[in-house]
Order: C-alpha cells, then structure tokens, then sequence
C-alpha cells in the first residue's frame, strides 16, 4: 500500500476516535436512533415451480419463503433501510452450492427450475457464500459474502453521511435431512475467515468496532457506561456487524477474544458480559419490557417487525407497532414496501424518514428530524 494511503487512513482513524464520546449537549449518539432494516436482505423468492414443489411438503413453508426482497442498493437508497441480514456459509473448496439437488429435481420432472445460481461461475470458487437453504432456497442477489459486502461498501462510499449501516451475519452449519447438501462446519479457521472476508473489503477506519466502542476500558459495558456510544457525526458512512448466532458458535467466536478484542463484528451475550453491547431479541411483543431495559441502559438492540409472510398475508400490524414503540434501534422486515397479493402491511419510520429519534432514548428536542439528512450543529467542536 503507498506511504500516502497509510498515512490518510490513519490520520481518518485517529480523527474519528478522537471524537468519540464527545457530543455536544443535544447531539445525538448512535444508540439514540431508531431505523429499519430488512429480513434475509439478499432473498429471492424461489421459482414458481420450485415454491410448489416445496408446498408439495406443506403449504406454510412454501409461504414463508415467498417473498422477494430489492437489490441491496436500492433498499438503501429508495427504501431507506440501515440495516441488513446475510446468511453466510462456509465453502473452503468451492462448488458446494453450485448445484442445488431441487433444481436437477424439477429439470428431471420436465419442469422450470428457474435461473441457475451459479452462472456467473462464483459459486465454484472458494470462499463464503450468502443464500438461504441449501438445495432449496438459494436465490440471492448476492452469491458471495464479499459481493454483498462489495455492495454496500460501493453505496456508502457514494453517499457518505448515511447513518451507519448494521449488517447482521447469520452463520449456517446445519445439515438438513432429506437434502444432500452437507454444509461445513463453522470452527476456528471458518470464523476467522468471516472477520477476513470482512476486512478484505473495508477499511477498520470505516466500521464500528467493539475495539473501537471499547475504547481504554477493560469491557464494553464498561465502555458504554462511562462514555457511551460514539456520535452520530462521527460515524456517518460507517458500518458496523453483529453476528446473529448464539449458542456454540457465539461461544467459539468470543474464544480467545475477552470482551471481543480483536475481533470484528458484535455479539449477543448476557448483559453482565464482558461483550456485552448489542442484542439480537426478535419478539418484541414477549420481550417488550426487556428491549427497553436494555435501550436504556445504553444497549443496541435489533427486532423484528414480522416473520414468515403472517403478517403481511393477514394485514397484522400488532408486532410492527410493539417494535417500533420498543425503543430497538434496528426494526427488521420482509416488507419495506407493501407486497400487494396479500395487503398493504409495510413497516415504515412516520413521516417516511429515514433514522428518527428513539422513541426511548432519543431527545424529544429532534422532533420529527430526519437524522440521515440533518447537519451538524455549529460549535467549538466543528
């Protein structure tokens, strides 16, 4: 890398670290926002044919896959949504999602299986992939991670102010019976290379952290409690990753990383963690009352508005409404915009927006401000 790039990179660095924990008096923080994201961000709904043969095995879970989200750069800019989800396998050796068994299936029954996912040749090249089910639902506007992450890099570098973009990363190991595909295990090196991946496409200078948010303090609560979240000036264009497991491989990608040093994207833990500062809740309705505990304690917290197509196919807004009114920064969906075969269901921040105040946290001062667009107050500190 030339000496100049090193040193504009670093010097962007050290600017954006000076600031945190520095807002003016009224300014907002990161955690003082409420945005909307989007479920399984990369999903296309399977070909008609395909979504039959899987209603072939129950007709709910050809319904729960038949939804088909925008490309993600328009989601951005048409739709405004600030936070996405990508499930992510490991392939080491390439080709193992190449050729989903449904497709053949459907080809040998005379039928239409729909675009062949690996077209590009992608899918036979080694690295982590992004889809849903293997063999089954596997249509993506992304087939590699790095494309993905590509994508959203080529978008926020065009539009530099944008509120920071969550990217939510699902990792998926589970063999299912009756199809053959046999994804690889996420162990040491698989969870490595999802941080690599991460890092071959983005600067540090252009994430959040948990060794950013962490700070000179030994833990993130810690971190949080004395000088919470960073501005919201000062991390505009940024993006940050949280990972969606728990379980065994939460537990094996905090192996070796107290309080997630050195490590990349954020993760779900006990409040009293030491990793503890971002948490994946998706029933706001049950969970109401501990979203806003934790809201207000300075945590981040992502939920969802709806799951499944229910929602939608029964024009039902009960679950969107408690996930706006719970203070969660990041409200997920599958309909940013209305699907009209089943109803006008859509989850949208009022008046269109795209970041507004926290219901919970945020200043009421802000009123109705669009936060995405609104400019730093003059000050010393400018």
């Amino acid at each position: 890398m030339p000496r100049h790039e090193i040193v504009r990179r670093a010097s962007r660095l050290g600017l954006i670290l000076a600031a945190w924990g520095t807002a003016s008096a009224g300014e907002p923080r990161l955690n003082q926002l409420q945005v909307i994201g989007t479920h399984n961000s990369y999903h296309i709904a399977p070909a008609p044919a395909m979504l039959e043969l899987i209603g072939s095995t129950g007709r709910r879970r050809a319904e729960g896959l038949d939804y088909t989200h925008r490309p993600l750069a328009e989601q951005f800019s048409r739709l405004g949504i600030r936070q996405i989800e990508l499930d992510v396998f490991a392939d080491p050796k390439g080709g193992l999602f190449a050729e989903p068994s449904l497709r053949k299936t459907l080809r040998n029954r005379g039928k239409d299986p729909g675009p062949d996912p690996n077209a590009d040749g992608r899918l036979r090249k080694p690295g982590l992939k992004v889809l849903h089910v293997q063999d089954v639902d596997f249509r993506t506007h992304a087939s590699t991670f790095v494309d993905a992450l590509t994508q959203v890099r080529a978008w926020s570098r065009a539009h530099p102010r944008h509120v920071p973009i969550l990217i939510l990363v699902e990792l998926k190991d589970e063999a299912i019976f009756g199809l053959p595909t046999r994804p690889v295990e996420f162990g040491r090196a698989e969870l490595d290379a999802v941080d690599a991946e991460i890092l071959s496409v983005f600067d540090r200078a252009e994430l959040v952290t948990p060794d950013q948010v962490r700070g000179r303090f030994a833990t993130l609560p810690e971190a949080i409690r004395a000088q919470g979240w960073p501005a919201l000036e000062s991390v505009r264009g940024h993006v940050m990753f949280a990972l969606d497991n728990e379980g065994p491989i939460r537990d094996l990608y905090l192996d070796g990383h107290p309080a997630l040093r050195g490590r990349v994207m954020f993760a779900t833990v006990a409040p009293s963690e030491s990793a503890a500062a971002w948490f994946k809740i998706n029933d706001p309705i049950r969970d109401f009352d501990r979203i806003q505990q934790l809201v207000r304690a300075g945590f981040l917290v992502r939920t969802r508005a709806d799951a499944d197509t229910r929602q939608a196919r029964a024009h039902d807004g009960t679950q969107r409404d408690k996930a706006l009114a719970s203070g969660a920064q990041f409200v997920s969906t599958d309909y940013p915009e209305p699907d009209r075969r089943f109803s006008e269901y859509c989850v949208r921040l009022p008046e269109g927006v795209v970041a507004r105040a926290n219901p919970v946290n945020g200043d009421p001062a802000w009123g109705r401000t669009d936060l995405e667009s609104s400019q730093p107050a003059p000050g010393p500190n400018r």
